[in-house]
């Protein structure tokens, strides 16, 4: 094989993940792009020197996704960590279901399925707008400019996955900074592990809260099946940390990026302002989880077994990473993809992934984008930026793609 094999330095390779261009912070770095056209699946270089395969185009990930002769399993030996912190910490605390294989991942998966069905999120759709006009009132009484991201594409998911879950909102600003912790990409390990124990044991005491005293919430579902030996104690807390987790980063990002990305397109912030059509506004929030794909930095195999993607060979143990900026921004099946369109049909998108592991909770992450954009921009129609696009700080150092803040005004 002419590159080197992973775990191998190659100064030779183009690192990973990439900068975005300047002046472009919608659109997948260009250096991917290029890659795409010209190399789709080839080699880059990671944070620690290893080398892996990036697939880029949107078939090859779709197939990468259906195969399970690719692993999710971050213990095992090679996998292309997202830095030392991701190595270390996954290796000291209890598995997530995210980091399984079939049949252990499926086992836990559908434990907790059932709270994210369609119909059970969608009759949380008034309780979801309350809770949005909510803020948006306390917003609008307050200081002009605000901070979007502090007033509203933050708490709003945290509230919402709190109720779920059955988790004080008064914690809220102990579960947001442990979480960021682990999202940042300049982590240490030891950073990296004193947030998650911090998160678990917190989880662990609401757990046997749960046990002693159980409600109507998931974390009493957990409970229940700790004590029906269902899961193991440690189990049910990752389970938590990750719905915890995973329940309001990424949709806050989208939130606040969205949000950015119609003040910029404001004839597309038109369709969704004045629209009244569900339709409509469903398919406007599936066009710009094509366009954003905030979770920018790839998701993530190992190979069980030789095989090929997109005509090169790939070797059993070596690892490959899957960045769905560039699928979703394929023009052979998303025509004109540096548009925003909101009247196209983006719903082929791959922004929660694709297979048995993709995104668990984005019919809620729908539902929220749905209400907060279409509330947002209909109650306050004057809204604007109230700084210049350069001057905001974009996320590029996060596993999650967004921004730190918003500051609009109206």
């Amino acid at each position: 094989m002419a590159n080197a094999v992973a775990g191998t330095p190659d100064e030779s390779l183009p690192d990973f993940p990439m900068p975005r261009a300047a002046g472009c912070p919608f659109a997948p770095p260009p250096e991917m792009m290029r890659l795409h056209a010209e190399k789709p699946v080839s080699r880059v270089r990671l944070w620690d020197g290893s080398t892996h395969w990036l697939v880029t185009r949107y078939e090859d990930q779709k197939a990468v996704y259906g195969d399970q002769r690719f692993s999710v399993d971050t213990t095992r030996a090679g996998f292309p960590h997202q830095n030392a912190a991701f190595r270390e910490t996954t290796s000291r605390t209890p598995p997530s279901f995210l980091n399984m294989d079939d049949p252990d991942h499926a086992r836990i998966r559908r434990m907790v399925t059932a709270p994210f069905a369609i119909k059970r999120i969608e009759a949380m759709r008034p309780a979801v707008q309350r809770m949005t006009d909510d803020f948006i009132d306390t917003m609008l009484a307050g200081p002009n400019p605000v901070d979007l991201v502090g007033a509203l594409a933050l708490p709003l998911p945290s509230l919402v996955i709190c109720d779920l879950l059955g988790v004080p909102y008064d914690d809220h600003d102990f579960f947001q900074s442990n979480s960021k912790v682990g999202l940042r990409r300049d982590v240490t390990p030891e950073e990296s592990r004193a947030a998650a124990g911090a998160l678990l044991q917190y989880l662990d005491k609401r757990l046997a809260a749960k046990l002693a005293d159980p409600a109507d919430d998931m974390l009493s579902d957990l409970a229940a099946r700790m004590r029906a030996g269902e899961l193991t104690r440690p189990e049910a807390g990752m389970l938590g940390l990750l719905l915890l987790g995973a329940g309001h980063e990424t949709t806050a990002n989208m939130i606040a990026l969205g949000v950015l990305a119609f003040l910029e397109h404001p004839d597309q912030l038109a369709v969704v302002r004045d629209t009244d059509d569900p339709k409509v506004l469903a398919n406007a929030v599936e066009e710009m989880l094509r366009y954003l794909t905030v979770v920018h930095n790839g998701q993530r195999r190992l190979a069980l077994e030789d095989l090929e993607v997109g005509g090169q060979l790939i070797r059993a143990g070596e690892g490959v990473i899957m960045p769905g900026a560039s699928g979703n921004w394929e023009a052979g099946v998303f025509p004109a993809p540096e548009r925003l369109d909101v009247h196209r049909d983006a719903r082929r998108h791959m922004a929660f992934g694709f297979g048995i592991h993709q995104c668990l909770g984005q019919p809620l992450a729908r539902l929220e984008l749905q209400v907060v954009y279409s509330t947002l921009f209909r109650r306050v129609p004057t809204l604007r930026l109230a700084t210049e696009l350069e001057k905001i700080p974009f996320k590029d150092d996060g596993i999650v793609y967004g921004v730190y803040e918003l500051p609009v005004t109206w």
